[in-house]
């Protein structure tokens, strides 16, 4: 089985052609232009399939989105404005009508936990969440060994659990999120607001880690939000494991150690006993092999 597979973002949509090992023939990307509305954007994710149509032979389609994804028939529930007008649109329909091909598309964050779990850093666990750190801050349920979505299809929303009350405005319409004060956009605005001015996060860490003690504090800082959202994740689910993606992961073994430092001081002995965090492997691949590992689980229903 060969699948063209599609990982779409609010600036970029990133493609290729996968096989059932998981081996890529193919990788390449395109500007989503979200500007010019949702349905534009699926139309070229249409048109771009139908060229790999004609230089690989393709089974089907998967695709990874944004937003909260019917999973079954491939429609989005509901999305931001981000891509303006992605929500309610059928997806698998459209991209399916003009490709001629069955298409199965699921939400992004839920992608990156299939593809860790088929080829990174759940392989072998049943029992995981995953969180997405960037803009906002993503989720995946991972539960027995298969994604749960809700009643829904909405289940993951972990960005969107309350921190503190009253607190920050949020997107969702809500205040106090827990990515208002714990994804990477939140870090940057505390940099700015407690030095006075701002730091792109790559010099805030070389400072940090040369021992700036202004950086010092407000990574401290920063890192008691995002532990206390997953110490609430952790009493709740009592998972085996948690893969932290998304980009700040980038910054690798300094970030897990002190993530596991401040969170395991939060957990109750019977919760931190087996748990285990760990970073995603597979960076930018990590959707488009989830996309591909949705669609043959699909097809094995």
């Amino acid at each position: 089985m060969q699948l063209a597979v599609f990982d779409i973002g609010g600036t970029s949509i990133k493609y290729g052609i996968v096989n059932e090992e998981g081996e890529f023939l193919h990788t390449d990307s395109f500007a989503t232009e979200a500007h010019l509305g949702g349905e534009s954007v699926i139309g070229k994710v249409a048109d771009i399939a139908n060229i790999l149509k004609r230089q690989y032979t393709i089974d089907g389609i998967s695709i990874s989105s944004a937003g909260q994804i019917d999973s079954v028939s491939g429609t989005v529930v509901f999305a931001t404005d981000n891509i303006p007008g992605l929500t309610s649109l059928p997806i698998a329909e459209m991209v399916s009508s003009h490709t001629g091909l069955p298409v199965k598309v699921e939400n992004d964050v839920n992608c990156t936990a299939l593809g860790e779990y088929w080829q990174g850093a759940a392989v072998g666990t049943e029992d995981f969440l995953c969180v997405t750190i960037g803009t906002g801050i993503g989720g995946a349920l991972f539960l027995d060994g298969k994604i749960y979505t809700g009643h829904n299809y909405s289940a993951g929303e972990i960005g969107h659990i309350n921190l503190y009350p009253n607190g920050k405005s949020c997107t969702c319409g809500n205040n106090g999120c827990f990515e208002r004060y714990a994804s990477s956009s939140a870090l940057e605005g505390l940099i700015g607001t407690r030095l006075g001015y701002q730091l792109e996060l790559k010099k805030f860490f070389d400072l940090l880690l040369a021992g700036d003690e202004p950086c010092r504090e407000i990574f401290e800082r920063w890192i008691d939000d995002l532990t206390t959202g997953l110490q609430s994740l952790v009493h709740i689910f009592n998972p085996e494991l948690i893969v932290i993606g998304g980009g700040i992961s980038a910054q690798g073994q300094f970030l897990l150690r002190a993530i596991n430092t401040a969170l395991m001081k939060k957990l109750m002995p019977n919760h931190r006993k087996s748990l285990t965090v760990k970073l995603a492997e597979n960076d930018n691949k990590a959707n488009l092999l989830g996309a591909a590992k949705h669609f043959m689980r699909s097809m094995e229903c």
